[in-house]
């Protein structure tokens, strides 16, 4: 499938938006393939504010529009090849059901794909408990073959709002359960395991979560949890990441909110690379932070820009997805928004960002295809990774997931 050229009506001046807004007033183009949602195809201009009287126009004709710059303020790379194909829709679901909001995907060992959505809705991270109700009987965790057929699905009446999933070296499925915190365990078949945390329960103890996001783990089965997503740009919020032995057990803590090394805001994704050194996507403060397994900082890169999403493959490669890196601009000389706060990221394009962990350079950006000056809300995927094969898979909090295939 072609490159989509995106077209919307939408108009949203808050971070949050949602499938109403987007049915209600959004252009979307028909998919060949896969099982996009009502969102899956639509970006969100920036609100453009009405122009005081006498201000108008700011800058000089012919000074705007402007273009992102080869490297944002804080050295994203926006100027590297992209040797990928354009995104095309993945993921045939069954009965007609089509994705709700994702932020995960991700390879299990025997080459499957995993992806989970928030039981076919939108929204929901946080304390929401968008897998009730109506959605009880919704699976959100999805097993699918690299060519996007259906293979099985199970999780309901387990999870409130899941955020991410991770398989183990054994196949099984672990699930950060952002609204319910806690971890959850599951074998390969949807049986339950473990659980670390206790259902609708937030806190700061050694055993209790704030929203968390993302799960990770060691040769020896070590459980590294990031935790969590309240309170983005705020004090509030945990901001941590917790050690647990394989049994759950814990072990140690360490990180707390703020912008220097070793502390967090928004912890979101989480990575283990060959060596054993954890990568900590930090979402709010637009790096990535690298740790020994014991808690000890040993570097931080902002060059892979704002991460949403983290996924080290078997050559050690790293794919860092930015799905929210906005800085307040309208291509007219008037911000739509404010230029601080929560997603700002200066002169960032926002895409997936490929680079070997071995040096930190990234190589290639796969760019969103929705154009800049981005909105305030998320577009492009929340969640990265790749197959056997070397194509790359992203999970879309508009409800999608795509596949971009490696071009030889």
């Amino acid at each position: 499938m072609s490159r989509v050229t995106r077209m919307s009506l939408l108009r949203a001046s808050t971070a949050a938006l949602t499938f109403a807004a987007f049915t209600a007033t959004g252009i979307s183009s028909v998919a060949a393939a896969g099982s996009p949602g009502p969102g899956a195809h639509l970006c969100t201009p920036a609100t453009l504010p009405a122009p005081m009287k006498g201000a108008d126009p700011i800058f000089p004709p012919g000074q705007y529009p402007v273009k992102l710059p080869a490297k944002s303020l804080l050295g994203a790379p926006n100027d590297v090849p992209d040797p990928y194909a354009p995104g095309e829709d993945w993921g045939n679901l069954p009965n007609g059901r089509v994705w709700g909001s994702s932020a995960s995907v991700t390879m299990g060992p025997d080459g499957n794909i995993w992806a989970m959505d928030r039981c076919g809705n939108s929204g929901g991270a946080g304390g929401t408990d968008i897998c009730g109700g109506k959605s009880a009987d919704v699976d959100p965790i999805i097993e699918l073959t690299p060519d996007g057929q259906f293979i099985k699905s199970f999780g309901h009446g387990v999870l409130v709002s899941p955020h991410k999933a991770e398989i183990d070296k054994d196949g099984n499925v672990w699930v950060a359960d952002n609204g319910g915190n806690q971890i959850i365990k599951f074998d390969p078949n949807g049986k339950v395991l473990m659980t670390i945390g206790t259902k609708g329960v937030t806190g700061t103890g050694d055993y209790q979560f704030d929203a968390p996001t993302d799960v990770a783990f060691g040769a020896n089965g070590t459980i590294f949890v990031a935790d969590g997503h309240t309170g983005g740009g705020t004090a509030s919020g945990n901001a941590r990441i917790m050690k647990y032995d394989k049994e759950g057990h814990f072990l140690m803590k360490w990180g707390q909110k703020g912008m220097g090394p070793g502390e967090f805001d928004v912890p979101h994704t989480l990575a283990i690379d060959k060596e054993g050194r954890l990568y900590v996507g930090d979402r709010q403060n637009n790096r990535v932070q690298v740790f020994d397994q014991n808690g000890k900082f040993l570097k931080m890169w902002y060059q892979f820009s704002r991460p949403s999403g983290m996924y080290i493959d078997k050559n050690d490669m790293l794919y860092v997805i930015d799905s929210e890196s906005r800085d307040g601009r309208t291509n007219v000389g008037r911000l739509a928004m404010a230029p601080t706060g929560y997603g700002f990221n200066a002169g960032a394009a926002r895409g997936i960002r490929i680079g070997s962990v071995k040096d930190g350079k990234v190589k290639y950006l796969i760019p969103d295809d929705c154009s800049w000056p981005y909105s305030g809300g998320s577009e492009l995927g929340e969640g990265v990774t790749t197959d056997r094969d070397g194509n790359v898979y992203a999970a879309d909090v508009r409800g999608d997931v795509r596949k971009f295939a490696k071009q030889k």
